[in-house]
Formats: C-alpha cells, structure tokens, sequence
C-alpha cells in the first residue's frame, strides 16, 4: 500500500505541474481509496501492483488501444523471442478489470469471465495467445469488458463541442 500511495503521489504532482488547477490536491489520496475498495475488501493492507496498474490503466483518458497494449504489456509473459498472455494471465486480468464495475454492484459472475477466456482462445492450440490475437479480441468488445469502451466514449465526447444552438 505504501508503494502505491508514493507512486500515486508522484504521479499526481506530475499531473498537477502539467495542468495546473484541474486536478484535486487529495487526488492521490481518493484514487488509493478506490484501489483498496476494489481490490483490498478483506482489509490485509496489501494491493497488488499488477492490479492496480490495471484499473489505472482502464481509468486514464488514454486511447482503448494504448489501453489495450499495456494490459498486454503487464499480463503477458516472455517465452522466447515472443511474449504471449496465458488463459491464467488473462483470467488475473478479467478478474482485476472486473473489480471496477463491481464497486458499483455491476460487476459479473466468474462464469463470464470464464466465458469470456474461452472466446479469446476459441480456435487457439497453443497454451498462450499473441498480442495481435489479445488485440483482435479486446476489439470485439467482449462482454465482459463492454464497460471499457462505453466509458471511453463518454469521456471522449465530453471534449466534443457543437458551434450549433439548440431551441
């Protein structure tokens, strides 16, 4: 937890130097709330970074793609000249990015997770998936992450400006 708090801290400063007057002073401080909310509910003190970087990476204003690829990056493991996501290492995920709508009572059942783990790997022999497969899926707006786009829509459109009146 406290490494989380001192990177939060750090990377809200960051923020705040960047963009002056819009983001919260306390922003470090509800943002580590959050995480142990989704992913602490028995009160151990104890957060994994894996799964914190995950619902960071799902809550920025950065584009699904970029999003995409760093849930890749963070799931996926080396082998060899290649680096591939495992139906274990997406289940770790699926699980971490399923907390988030959880918190608000919307989250779904392990079965849609499980659900969803063989849709991507449907027509997969291998033990382990590509990037470009993982990508291709997540595109597909699986079920289970159908949040993910929805919320970025919405926050994309929030900067849309319309030189229209209305009556």
């Amino acid at each position: 937890m406290q490494q989380i708090s001192r990177m939060l801290m750090k990377l809200f400063q960051r923020a705040r130097l960047e963009k002056p007057g819009q983001v919260d002073r306390r922003a470090a401080e509800f943002t580590l709330s959050l995480l142990v909310a989704m992913y602490d509910r028995s009160g151990t003190g104890y957060v994994k970074t894996r799964s914190a970087a995950a619902a960071l990476i799902s809550l920025s204003g950065d584009t699904l793609l970029a999003k995409y690829r760093a849930f890749f990056q963070f799931y996926a493991v080396p082998d060899g000249k290649v680096t591939l996501i495992t139906r274990s290492a997406l289940r770790s995920l699926l699980t971490d990015l399923n907390q988030i709508p959880a918190i608000v009572g919307e989250g779904c059942t392990r079965s849609c997770v499980e659900i969803a783990i063989h849709d991507c790997f449907h027509g997969v022999l291998n033990a382990a998936i590509v990037e470009e497969k993982f990508l291709s899926w997540l595109r597909s707006e699986p079920a289970v992450l159908l949040w993910l786009p929805t919320c970025y829509r919405l926050s994309a459109t929030e900067m849309v400006s319309h030189q229209a009146r209305c009556r």
